[in-house]
């Protein structure tokens, strides 16, 4: 199992590129289930979690054809026959599930096993289900599977609410939203997912063919149509990827350019990085036609200022950079209030942190930061996939050296983190456990 070794104390300097969004790319990626022509996304990052998509894809009949540049992925369902996504493929990535409208839009028939660790009723599956079933979906359980039926082969569309406890959801609005372009009639999806990765899934259901509207606001109208054809689409940047690189820039120090930066997708993280003293100058000027690309240079004040946020659904602040900016005002002047309505439970680095020296009180679901002067190396375990980059923020801003184990979770969402890093001034090494001394072991 791979580990870093971090280096701290290191300045970052430099320019990097943001990748594309990965949490944009598999729902992209499951779209070619819904015809059988080609469809190719350019920028994909080459992570975990896209190569078990198309592992998915591929059992579900779905083929990636071959292509000299690795960022670009061409799918063409070849078997339409395969609709069962096994657990062994789906315990891997939550995002499976997002497999299931598809499915059943355009085979009439899907059996999508249960996402590992959840259960119907807290956490967003039942969403999922609750809108398939609005479309006039059947659907039942049978030994750990979804297994889901249309009447008579097509779906229906229908009027929809996708509010949950804790908000819209995600997946289950694209879901939802794939599904309805080949229902007989007219969705309307209330309390739907404004997040950019919605928006960018619209885009290209609607260069297939499909009539969706509203995409971006809570609601969103499809009218549903008989067939998709093929297309060819350019994933969106990742904001989070984006967030993460603007905490390394601050918590080190330094000074750097991400280019093709989704700007116009962070604001509310933006905000408490300027509350916080880090400064974001756009450079250049921005493409009219593109709005989401642009090129930025971030600098931070010497000392930190502490702030407040609360995570919420886009355009709140996202839940995804709640690891890195906690990481970020552990060395902030001051006293910090970090609230978490999204995942309330999730704080798996505040023990971690702590670890490392930082001063965290939790109480329930929101966490007081007290800033500290220096943070301190120490081995320290990775328990998913934010809070991971969370704990190599903090060990590239810590006196001595900080070993991150279990960075697998890491290489679910950054492509070559560690290597990039080190390009503009980090000092990370990745090595196996096993040849660790055994004190760090």
């Amino acid at each position: 199992m791979d580990t870093f070794v971090i280096e701290g104390g290191r300045r970052l300097s430099g320019t990097l590129r943001i990748n594309g969004s990965k949490n944009a790319a598999l729902p992209l990626l499951v779209a070619a289930l819904l015809t059988d022509e080609p469809v190719t996304l350019r920028d994909v990052p080459d992570l975990a979690d896209i190569r078990n998509m198309v592992r998915l894809l591929g059992e579900l009949g779905c083929e990636r054809i071959a292509a000299p540049d690795p960022s670009v992925l061409t799918l063409k369902v070849h078997d339409a026959t395969q609709s069962h996504a096994r657990y062994d493929i789906v315990c891997t990535m939550r995002a499976s599930i997002s497999a299931l409208g598809p499915l059943l839009a355009k085979r009439g028939y899907a059996k999508v096993s249960m996402p590992g660790g959840c259960a119907i009723g807290e956490r967003p599956v039942d969403l999922h289900l609750r809108g398939l079933r609005a479309l006039g979906a059947d659907i039942t359980l049978s030994g750990g599977d979804i297994v889901a039926r249309a009447p008579r082969g097509r779906l229906q569309g229908a009027k929809m609410f996708l509010g949950g406890q804790f908000g819209s959801t995600v997946l289950g609005t694209a879901n939802v939203m794939s599904a309805a372009t080949l229902a007989v009639g007219t969705t309307v999806i209330e309390s739907a997912a404004c997040e950019p990765e919605i928006v960018d899934l619209a885009n290209l259901l609607n260069s297939m063919g499909a009539r969706v509207t509203g995409a971006g606001s809570p609601r969103i109208t499809i009218q549903g149509v008989d067939a998709l054809r093929g297309a060819d689409h350019t994933v969106i940047p990742d904001r989070i990827e984006a967030g993460t690189l603007m905490c390394a820039a601050a918590i080190t120090n330094g000074d750097l350019v991400l280019e093709n930066c989704p700007l116009d997708a962070l604001m509310a993280a933006r905000e408490v990085l300027s509350a916080a003293g880090v400064h974001i100058a756009e450079l250049g000027h921005r493409v009219a036609a593109d709005p989401m690309r642009v090129s930025c240079r971030v600098t931070c004040d010497r000392v930190l200022k502490p702030a407040e946020f609360t995570t919420q659904p886009h355009p709140g602040f996202p839940t995804d950079l709640q690891a890195q900016f906690m990481a970020l005002l552990t060395l902030a002047d001051g006293n910090s209030i970090i609230t978490e309505r999204v995942f309330p439970e999730r704080f798996l680095h505040v023990a971690e942190l702590s670890r490392m020296g930082a001063r965290l009180l939790r109480q329930g679901a929101t966490v007081v930061v007290q800033g500290v002067r220096q943070l301190v190396g120490a081995p320290v375990m990775a328990s998913d996939l934010r809070a991971s980059a969370g704990l190599v923020l903090a060990g590239m801003a810590a006196q001595g050296t900080t070993i991150v184990h279990r960075v697998y979770h890491l290489d679910r969402g950054y492509e070559k983190l560690e290597h990039r890093l080190c390009a503009v001034g980090a000092r990370i090494t990745r090595i196996d456990d096993k040849d660790l001394p055994a004190a760090d072991a």
